[in-house]
């Protein structure tokens, strides 16, 4: 217990699924949590479960003022920040061809603008704060690609490589800020499983069905490897792209 004390952290997408259980996780551990997302009634949920040691926030990421007041709220609430999880996420399914330049922009908005103006305006108020850690959500498909969702895959492209350019930037600073991404395969969330079936709007039965395959983590999982590299515990990884797929990178391609 007590691995985060002292620490605050702002997680995005905070209301639900992998946001949720890594806002829950960090503050068992100690850190004062915003809970920070679009939806209100769910995340003020999350946030009075927790108790006092969270506080929600609304926050649509693709939006730099709402960033910059959340920032500014969270140092003013809690005396400063150490802890940005970029979780927040859309997907849109769609090759290439099939996605509509509407669609690429609404999930580059999300995925790939929200991180980037994120850790702009954090890294200031971390800086600030004595250092920390920012944790963006990648997905596997930075790594391999996937063809039936071609703005998702380059949304996390994006964050994979700015990920990286942002490490070097806080080394060089020597501002004490580590920057690393999570790349997660298959997590039973609503939205990761609306992908798995090919539906829009995918229900708990639905995620209970994949989930029986075996081959689909629990957002507990992944909160796990967000709470070390929160810690100090990781104080020497910087830059890292953190796998969490059960091996789905080097499995070759059925009849290979």
């Amino acid at each position: 217990m007590g691995r985060v004390a002292g620490k605050v952290a702002l997680v995005t997408g905070g209301a639900s699924g992998m946001g949720k259980a890594d806002a829950q996780l960090l503050a068992a551990e100690g850190a004062k949590v915003v809970v920070a997302d679009l939806n209100e009634v769910e995340g003020k949920a999350v946030a009075a479960a927790i108790g006092d040691s969270a506080v929600f926030m609304r926050l649509d990421v693709s939006d730099e003022e709402n960033w910059k007041t959340v920032i500014a709220e969270t140092v003013a609430a809690f005396g400063g920040l150490h802890i940005l999880v970029n979780n927040a996420g859309i997907i849109s399914l769609g090759s290439i061809v099939d996605t509509t330049l509407e669609s690429w922009r609404l999930v580059n908005s999300v995925n790939s603008d929200g991180v980037f103006l994120g850790c702009k305006h954090a890294i200031p108020a971390m800086a600030a704060s004595g250092g920390g850690s920012i944790i963006n959500m990648s997905s596997v498909a930075a790594i391999h690609g996937q063809s039936f969702v071609a703005a998702y895959t380059a949304s996390k492209g994006a964050v994979r490589a700015l990920t990286k350019s942002i490490a070097m930037f806080c080394k060089e600073q020597k501002n004490g800020i580590r920057c690393n991404s999570v790349h997660p395969d298959g997590v039973k969330t609503p939205m990761v499983v609306k992908v798995a079936t090919g539906k829009e709007t995918a229900s708990q039965e639905d995620i209970d069905e994949i989930g029986k395959f075996g081959n689909m983590c629990e957002p507990e999982d992944i909160a796990n490897l967000v709470l070390y590299l929160a810690s100090d515990e990781s104080r020497f990884v910087n830059g890292a792209e953190m796998l969490i797929d059960n091996a789905s990178t080097i499995t070759p391609p059925v009849g290979i």
